[in-house]
């Protein structure tokens, strides 16, 4: 076993190998169709001590603080991808399965394991808590690019990025619940509105802090500013967690915030929150894979039971606590049966998962191991068939066109200035329009045009067409001016 011989150059070595591995699987997840957090996970029990026996690995404390920082990064990530604009619109019925959904499918999920597995009430419900709520990484990662209806992706979106607090609550309380025999269920209720709460003002207000410094701080390198972001969405975690509220909405709040802003440098920001988000998603899933003993999975008892239990999560629990959620809300039965399907769980109950193994609580292992099955059951049947179920119950839209060329900005900080990449979509009134006759601010000038994956150096002749990229350099005080006049030309899809 390698681990025995291991000094600095062995643990670099490794770890640039799992990266590597860990990227090209997504290669192979696309092929197959299968989420690529269940290869993973494969690559990381392949790695451990039951297969090829290079890495041992049983730490719960260390696999729980890469879950966190991982979420942190997911989230952080998610959040400002979202656009408010759409969110807003389906704020309510997120909230209902962020929090009844959650409730309900934590409830459902009990009852079967305690009359499936045998546990006790409390373990029954505290495995329900684990596995109640959807998984950020997984379903951003499921959505990405797809071209679901943005009402339905909208909706999954911000379900996932705000129930993860309401599984972490329940999770603890059902643990302090087993192990603590004065606990208090009053002051359990009192702390689910603390935290909730808390975390939700916490997020609003450093969500502020963080684009006001972003906007207004003058740093000698472009480099700097998606560290800076960053810095403050495990800032927002830090100080929410350290009293006792949810930091992991405080940080989904605090990337709305931020993501919904005027950003200087959004463009790298956002790239390198996603590069980060995916290596983080690499590392915390093999990590996770790691942790798992692959011979203690390969139990009759626990497959049929697991398996079984999946089997009511997937098709019973999660559309009733679906129906029952939006049943307020104007949703027909294709969507609500589209969104209970791409109920995605993933990373968080795994993480969750871990919880009880460091509380020491009675047969956490085998928690652990069901809780493991049933993510991957989920992976597995939902994961591999969400866009054909949605092309069957045709909810899908226009297909989402993503830029085929980036042009990377050497640092520019001292320029005072900002590229703008602005995309012309079928309604936009600069169609067939020379670019002489652009009214643009002054300062600002087309540097480039992407059309049909070639590059074209515009003249004053150059006419704009329809799927269009423009590459806009303005300075920043003329920024603002340059959207809005954007803005008023037609429905625009704008990074920067």
């Amino acid at each position: 076993m390698l681990l025995q011989h291991f000094d600095t150059d062995y643990i670099i070595l490794l770890l640039s190998t799992l990266l590597i591995l860990g990227v090209i699987t997504t290669k192979f997840s696309t092929r197959l169709g299968v989420p690529s957090l269940v290869l993973f996970i494969m690559l990381g029990m392949i790695m451990g001590s039951d297969i090829l026996d290079i890495i041992y690995f049983d730490n719960p404390n260390v696999a729980q603080l890469i879950g966190v920082l991982a979420l942190i990064v997911i989230l952080f990530e998610g959040g400002l991808q979202t656009k408010w604009s759409s969110i807003k619109k389906v704020a309510y019925p997120s909230l209902s399965l962020a929090t009844i959904g959650v409730l309900l499918t934590t409830s459902i999920v009990a009852l079967a394991a305690k009359y499936i597995l045998g546990m006790d009430w409390l373990v029954a419900f505290l495995l329900g808590a684990i596995v109640g709520s959807t998984d950020a990484a997984a379903v951003f990662a499921a959505l990405s690019g797809k071209n679901v209806k943005q009402k339905l992706a909208s909706t999954l979106e911000a379900e996932s990025g705000t129930n993860d607090p309401m599984a972490v609550f329940l999770t603890l309380s059902f643990i302090q619940l087993i192990t603590l025999e004065e606990s208090n269920v009053t002051l359990l209720i009192g702390s689910f509105f603390w935290q909730m709460g808390i975390g939700l003002v916490i997020g609003l207000i450093l969500g502020k802090i963080g684009s006001n410094s972003i906007n207004k701080i003058s740093l000698d390198s472009s480099g700097l500013y998606p560290v800076f972001a960053l810095a403050f969405a495990i800032l927002t975690y830090g100080l929410t967690a350290m009293v006792n509220a949810s930091g992991l909405l405080a940080v989904y709040v605090a990337a709305l915030v931020i993501g919904n802003k005027e950003l200087t440098y959004r463009h790298s920001i956002l790239r390198f929150n996603e590069g980060f988000a995916w290596m983080m998603q690499i590392l915390m899933f093999v990590i996770l894979g790691l942790l798992v003993f692959p011979s203690q999975l390969w139990e009759w008892s626990l497959i049929w039971k697991g398996f079984l239990v999946a089997f009511i999560l997937i098709f019973i629990a999660r559309p009733i606590a679906v129906y029952l959620s939006l049943s307020f809300f104007k949703f027909t039965n294709k969507e609500k049966l589209f969104i209970s399907w791409a109920g995605l769980r993933g990373a968080v109950p795994i993480v969750l998962a871990t919880f009880p193994m460091i509380s020491n609580v009675e047969n956490s292992q085998v928690i652990f191991n069901f809780v493991f099955f049933i993510v991957l059951s989920s992976a597995l049947i939902q994961g591999s068939s969400i866009v054909y179920l949605a092309n069957k119950l045709k909810l899908t839209g226009p297909n989402k066109t993503t830029p085929p060329h980036t042009l990377e900005l050497v640092s520019i900080g001292k320029a005072n200035a900002e590229m703008i990449e602005y995309h012309i979509g079928e309604a936009n009134q600069l169609i067939d329009q020379k670019m002489k006759n652009l009214e643009l601010p002054q300062n600002v000038l087309v540097n480039a045009i992407i059309r049909n994956e070639a590059l074209i150096t515009p003249s004053g002749e150059t006419s704009i067409l329809k799927g269009d990229i423009l590459y806009i350099l303005s300075d920043k005080k003329s920024v603002r001016e340059l959207k809005q006049k954007l803005n008023d030309y037609g429905d625009l899809s704008i990074a920067h």
